[in-house]
Formats: C-alpha cells, structure tokens, sequence
C-alpha cells in the first residue's frame, strides 16, 4: 500500500506514517550484513533526468541490494569499501561492466576478487557496434535497399531464436543484400556461444578466433569490437573459473522503476535509499 493509502486507513498523518515507515526501514534495512558475502554484481540504473544516476551493488547470491548511492563510477562507492573490510567480508569475484569507473575501484579495494566482465554488457557492446553499423549502411545506401535496412534494428538485435517465423525472412532479405551486416550478424550470433564452451582453454580459443575474424574483415565497427575484447579478456575469460554475471541487477532495474514510478517519485531520497535496501524483502509487515 502507498504512504496515502494507509494514512487514510488509519486516519494517521500523511507525515506519521511516513515516519513510522522510515524507522523500521532504517532499523531493518539501513546497515545491511556484509559477513558472508562472497559474490558482488556492481552497475548502475538511470532513473530519468531529474534523479539521473544510482550506483547499485548487490549480493549475487540472495539478491540482496547492499549499496545504494546516487552518482556513478568510484566516488558513488565511496564508503562501501571500508564497510566491507570492517566487516571482514571475504569477496571472490566481482561482475561489473567494461568501463573503466567500476572496474578500476574493485581492482584498487578488492585486489585478491576475481573481475569478471558481466556478459550481458559484452553482448551489449557488441549489439550497439552492430546498430552503429546499420545506421551506416542506412545513411549509405539508396533505394529500395535504404527502406529494407531501415526497419531492421529490431530484427538485428534480438536473438534468433526469439524471432517469430514471418520476420526471419524479412531479416534474411536485408542481410543478403548488404555483406558487411550479414558479417556483422553472424559475428554477433556467434559471439553468444563464447560463455557456452566447456573450458577456459576453449572458451579463450574461442575468443582468440572470433576476434581474428572480425580483424580480417573490412568493417570498422567490428574491427573494433575485436579490439575492445582483446584488452578486455582477462576479465571476460573469467567467467569460465566464475561464472557469475549482473542479471539479476536487470531484474532489479525493473523493481526499483516500477517503484519510483508507482510513488511518482521520491522527495526524500534518504527514505528512497531505504527503500532500495528492502526491494528484495517479498512480504508485507505491519509497522507501529
């Protein structure tokens, strides 16, 4: 129920009940337990123009949000660091995006964790190298074969086997008439099967080839793309020894914007943060 609902239920205040909320919030929620954590998903949620950036971290296996700060990159961590040492938490491995701002903190604070570049994030990167690259040959191309390519962002970004039966020959028509997409597809389709292999061995013999390949061809997109897995692979290679990733962060993104947009939004950011902390707790309590 909203604080609205149950002010007018009990005939308390709009200001009591948010108050007796925010008390058994921060008394619940406000420090969560760090001991025993062993896996950490760090990335971060955009909440729209007005509340810009939240830098979230969770636990990777109860699900558990244990930070929640506004901003990105190392400064939106600041703190968290010292409450894990002073809890004496023993981190393994970390799963967090490619750039720079996270990555580059869990190196400084957590030396002995395992980085793992989150796969989802890779598959990302590769799928906005591929619409980069269909914006090229839009803006390229004349005719009837303009107008084919132009309708198929979709069609190149989702996955084949989530593809109803009328849009595969759709998608066929466009990448047969346009090498470079046709390369760019089957690149990105087999860039999936790179977390599939048995081994790190093949896993790292499979990344070595796939990058190979995307250098001998002509297109700059996927050239770079190469490029970006060669510098990255150490962390990418990672997850075949932890194979952990932040999905269930995109699962959270979605709790947390069905929250804010449920509440239109939150005054009180100390009391929104308090309400991050508790997003994973499923049943409802009777405060007061």
């Amino acid at each position: 129920m909203t604080l609205s609902d149950v002010a007018a239920m009990t005939l308390l205040s709009w200001d009591t009940v948010k108050a007796i909320a925010k008390t058994h919030l921060a008394k619940d929620y406000g420090k969560p337990r760090l001991n025993g954590v062993r896996y950490l998903g760090i990335d971060e949620i955009h909440l729209g123009s007005k509340t810009q950036f939240y830098t979230i971290v969770i636990d990777l296996e109860d699900g558990r949000i244990l930070w929640a700060k506004p901003g990105r990159g190392k400064a939106a961590l600041r703190g968290f660091w010292w409450r894990l040492r002073r809890a004496n938490a023993r981190i393994r491995a970390v799963a967090t995006d490619m750039s720079a701002a996270y990555w580059s903190a869990v190196l400084e604070h957590l030396p002995e964790a395992v980085l793992v570049f989150d796969k989802f994030h890779v598959i990302k990167l590769m799928n906005e190298r591929l619409d980069d690259l269909r914006r090229q040959m839009v803006r390229e191309a004349e005719g009837p074969l303009k107008l084919r390519i132009k309708g198929t962002r979709f069609l190149l970004l989702r996955n084949l086997e989530n593809l109803a039966a009328d849009q595969i020959p759709k998608l066929d028509r466009a990448l047969r008439l346009n090498e470079p997409l046709l390369l760019g597809w089957y690149l990105k389709e087999e860039l999936r099967e790179l977390w599939n292999q048995p081994s790190r061995k093949s896993m790292e013999a499979f990344l070595q080839d796939w990058c190979a390949k995307a250098e001998e061809t002509t297109v700059g997109q996927l050239r770079k793309m190469a490029k970006t897995l060669r510098t990255h692979a150490p962390g990418i290679l990672a997850y075949a020894d932890y194979p952990i990733t932040s999905g269930k962060l995109e699962g959270i993104n979605n709790k947390i914007k069905t929250l804010t947009k449920r509440s239109y939004g939150f005054h009180d950011q100390n009391y929104f943060l308090l309400k991050l902390l508790s997003l994973h707790h499923s049943k409802y309590k009777l405060l007061g």
